[in-house]
Parts: structure tokens; sequence; C-alpha cells
């Protein structure tokens, strides 16, 4: 019986292919928003939490807003006898402008010390590090990113090159292996010279950040403790400083990817409903132009639950075979969005399956009214009708 149900079923589908098509569209449409749109928000979510993770998670960045505290490098630096910091790293900021003749970008510089590289775990590709000689001599050389090498030297065979930062000249020592992009912009570009020529240049050596490795990443609790203490007593103002760290980017970003992904699957949740009102809508027609049928039905001995079966049966088929057509489609927006987008996003397939599996319910819920309707027949007065 229940195979002979899904056969009538599908032949009712079949016999009317244009309106069948319709009343799917909505559910087709509710599947693809979800997986697609769900798809692409973790997918991205996902590269921005491996470029946040690729920073290292036992990094701490301390930055200082106030300008008026005074903080030597000296003094940054001796937050490395704690137990709990592996390293640190004092910087300094340079507002100039960046050029080599008329060629010129809007690049960040930064005055560095040697540990810098150690903490930020860089290197160069071409060229070498600054060096503790540089800073003890107040030296006009400079390490640059990848970006800036294209930019002003157009390759990244920058190294025995000069730029100009401010009115002065530096020669380029050393071109930094590309990094790619950050939360903050691109890691490529940016100039870094030594520590105590930024000092000289900005007329102040009072660090502007700093940066700590923690000895280990179960140790970054306590070193946040200890650097956010060091800086209160220095600055006594809980405002004038910032201390993050990894782990806290990545925390906030993974409520942010729950809560959009929830977002977009209850506004896609929604489109899959209105397609689930059309499936009722056309399976009511169905029920009025179907009077006559029902009733030969009921005369030779179906009973109630078969009517009902088989309607409820046909809002079944048509909202799970929209919602696998919705799949597909999926599957080739996907790939067409890599495609354009240069992208690498990926297939959610347990969203997918959890689409699919709300069709189903969809064609459950919004066809037992028609199929209730239709069961309610009197054979006699379902032939009278006619």
């Amino acid at each position: 019986m229940t195979r002979k149900i899904i056969r009538l079923s599908m032949k009712a589908i079949f016999n009317n292919k244009m309106r069948s098509f319709l009343t799917m569209l909505g559910i087709i449409i509710g599947v693809m928003a979800v997986v697609i749109l769900v798809s692409i928000t973790q997918g991205a979510s996902r590269g921005i939490t491996s470029s946040i993770s690729d920073m290292g998670s036992d990094r701490i960045t301390a930055t200082v807003s106030d300008e008026d505290v005074t903080l030597s490098a000296e003094e940054v630096e001796a937050l490395s006898a704690y137990s709990s910091i592996d390293s640190v790293s004092p910087t300094v900021s340079v507002s100039k402008s960046v050029r080599k003749k008329s060629n010129s970008g809007n690049f960040s510089v930064l005055g560095v010390t040697t540990s810098y590289f150690d903490v930020m775990n860089e290197d160069v590709q071409r060229g070498r590090l600054i060096l503790d000689s540089d800073n003890e001599w107040h030296t006009d050389v400079c390490v640059i990113g990848t970006e800036v090498a294209t930019e002003l030297f157009e390759t990244w065979d920058a190294v025995g090159g000069t730029i100009n930062i401010g009115e002065k000249v530096y020669k380029v020592v050393g071109v930094l292996e590309e990094q790619g992009s950050s939360l903050v912009g691109s890691d490529d570009s940016k100039v870094l010279i030594p520590f105590t020529t930024a000092a000289r240049v900005n007329g102040s050596a009072n660090v502007t950040s700093f940066y700590v490795n923690a000895s280990s990443t179960d140790d970054v609790p306590v070193a946040m403790n200890v650097i956010e203490a060091y800086l209160l007593s220095v600055t006594r103002d809980e405002d004038a400083y910032s201390v993050n760290n990894q782990s806290d980017i990545l925390d906030t970003m993974d409520d942010v990817k729950n809560t959009l992904s929830l977002l977009l699957a209850g506004i896609a949740a929604i489109s899959l409903i209105v397609g689930g009102i059309g499936i009722m809508n056309i399976m009511l027609v169905s029920v009025t132009e179907r009077t006559k049928e029902i009733g030969v039905r009921k005369a030779v001995g179906a009973k109630r639950k078969h009517i009902m079966m088989q309607f409820l049966c046909e809002s079944c088929v048509l909202s799970v075979f929209g919602g696998l057509i919705g799949f597909l489609l999926s599957l080739l927006g996907i790939n067409i969005y890599n495609a354009a987008a240069g992208a690498s996003i990926e297939m959610n397939w347990s969203i997918a399956a959890a689409a699919i599996a709300f069709c189903a319910v969809i064609g459950v819920l919004f066809g037992s009214y028609p199929a209730a309707k239709a069961s309610k027949l009197q054979p006699i007065d379902a032939l009278h009708a006619e």
C-alpha cells in the first residue's frame, strides 16, 4: 500500500511539471540561501581565524594611548624578568611619509629592536635584519615589506636601494618574507627602522606599543596580568592603555561567527517557510481539483488514512525534492563563487543535511491541513461536487 501511495503521489506531481516546479521554487531558493550564505560566512571566518592563529596564541600586544605617559624601551624590556614572559619587543611609531623619487605609498613606519623579529616570528627573504649595532649607532637603515618593495622599487630585489622617510634617506638592508593581510591591514606594507633612529626622528624615545611573547600558552593569562599591573602603575589610568591577546580575538570571532550563522540561517528559514506556504496553497488547489478522484477512491474502499497519506506524501516529495535541487544548485553556486572570488569555500555538509531535513518537516507541517481536508471528504459529497 505504501508503494502504491508513493507511486500515485509521484504520478500526480509529474502530471503537472510546471506547477510542481514553481511550487518547489520557494524551497529551492531557501535551501540555496541557507547553504551558500552559511558556507561562505563560515569559510570566511575560518580564514580570519587562521590568520589570527598564525600570529601566535601566546603573543600579547600592549598599546599606550596616552601621549603624556613616558615609557622607555629599557623599562618595557625589564618585563622579561618575569617567569611568565619569554621576550619583549618595544616599538615606536613614526609619522613620516615614505617615498622613492616619484613613487610613494601609505606605509607604516616602526622603530624596532632586534627582539622584534623573534617576537613577531618574522625573517627576511633578502638581505639582513636590523642589528644591535644599528640601534647602538643610530644608523639610517631599514627593512621593508614586500608590498613596499613592489610599490617603490617595482621588484622584491630592493636590497641596497634607498628610500626617503620624511626628509632623510635610508638604505634598504633587508626585505621581509611575505606575510599577507591581517585584521589591521597588510603586514607587508611596513617599514622597520632601528628604535634609536626612530626616537631621534620623533625627538622622543617614548614607547607607543610593545609586543610580548608569553613563556607558554598556559602562561598567557598570568603574563597579561603582569603587563596590565605594570601599565596601571605607570599610567594610573585604565583608559590610557590596552592589552590584548590573539585568543581574546579568536573568542570574539567565534561569537561573531556563531551569531552571524544563526542570523543567516534564520533568514533562510523564513524563505523555506514561505516555500512551505506555497506548497500548502498548491495542495489545497489540488484537493479541490481532485475531488472526484478522492470520492472514487473512497467509494472503492480507500480509507481516510490512505487519502491523508497520499497528500502528505505529495507534499513531502515536493518539499524534499525541492531541497535536493537547492542543494545541487548550492554546490554549483559555491564553485562559481570560488572561481570568481579566488576563494576556497567548502560546502557545509551538516547545514545542507539540516536544510533538507527541515524541508521534510516543512512538507509534513504544511501538507497536513490539505491532507486532512482531503481525507474528510465524504464519497457521496465528493462525487456530487464534481
